[in-house]
């Protein structure tokens, strides 16, 4: 994905990802990542938690909002 977000960002569209392997994904850099605390397969949460689920993709859709030099990672918290 962060190849794909590469060649989005140079054609003007912002990206952003959900990960849950911090360590995977700054090898690859991709521009914007919330990275989240579950498991492989899983970076929404527990499944059937529509709560939970809404707070993470807000948290992503909040990262679209920034701009700056170099990579953003940002760590959901709950």
């Amino acid at each position: 994905m962060g190849l794909i977000q590469a060649a989005l960002e140079s054609q003007g569209i912002a990206t952003v990802s959900v990960s849950v392997s911090e360590e995977i994904s700054r090898k690859v850099g991709p521009p914007r990542v919330l990275f989240t605390p579950f498991p492989f397969g899983y970076p929404l949460g527990r499944p059937n938690d529509p709560a939970l689920q809404d707070r993470i993709i807000r948290k992503t859709l909040e990262l679209l909002d920034t701009d700056g030099p170099g990579p953003l990672y940002a760590k959901f918290d709950g």
